[in-house]
């Protein structure tokens, strides 16, 4: 904590005084790291040096910019080289991307009505969701809306296997129920 507080220290003198000493020490500590941080990231050593020196000016040309209060300098001078070098993939692949690419085309506009038909039914499902016990809404929510598998919500809830996939199975079963009887919902 205490050598994070001097770096901080270190970025505002940089950035009140334009202190050389100060950004020798920054410059010392951090290009080397940086550095090293890009290569793990991907980035060969030419390119790694080459983002970790731009960070390094960048430091120096903007460190007002850099606020003690919202961040550490290690944060932030991560945080710059970690968006310098996305900035930089980013370059490279639409340099590279052939505008006449399908993927690259805009979709066709939905279909209003189709839109407003996905609309109504979600509603109606969660509206027949609400009225499910708690018990059968809990393994729903968590096997369908946050993608557990059926053994992972029996050791999430203590429940045994057996319970759950008995849950799961009655849920469903209300739930069609519900859902045929709603004269809003289109089962066709």
């Amino acid at each position: 904590m205490v050598q994070a507080q001097y770096f901080s220290e270190l970025i505002v003198k940089v950035a009140d005084d334009r202190d050389k000493a100060a950004f020798v020490e920054l410059f010392d500590h951090f290009a080397p790291r940086l550095k090293g941080y890009l290569m793990k990231q991907g980035a060969d050593a030419a390119i790694a040096e080459e983002i970790a020196q731009d960070v390094m000016v960048t430091l120096w040309r903007k460190a007002d910019l850099f606020d003690p209060k919202k961040s550490s300098a290690s944060t932030w001078l991560f945080r710059v080289a970690r968006n310098r070098r996305i900035d930089r993939l980013r370059r490279q692949k639409t340099a590279e991307l052939d505008p006449e690419e399908p993927a690259l085309q805009p979709s066709a506009l939905p279909d209003v009505s189709e839109e407003m038909d996905a609309r109504l039914r979600e509603e109606r499902v969660r509206v027949a969701l609400a009225k499910l016990p708690d018990e059968q809404k809990e393994v729903v929510r968590l096997a369908f809306f946050l993608g557990q598998s059926h053994s992972e919500i029996s050791d999430a809830t203590g429940l045994p296997l057996g319970t759950v996939k008995s849950r799961i199975r009655l849920a469903f079963g209300r739930l069609r129920q519900l859902i045929e009887a709603d004269e809003a919902v289109d089962v066709d």
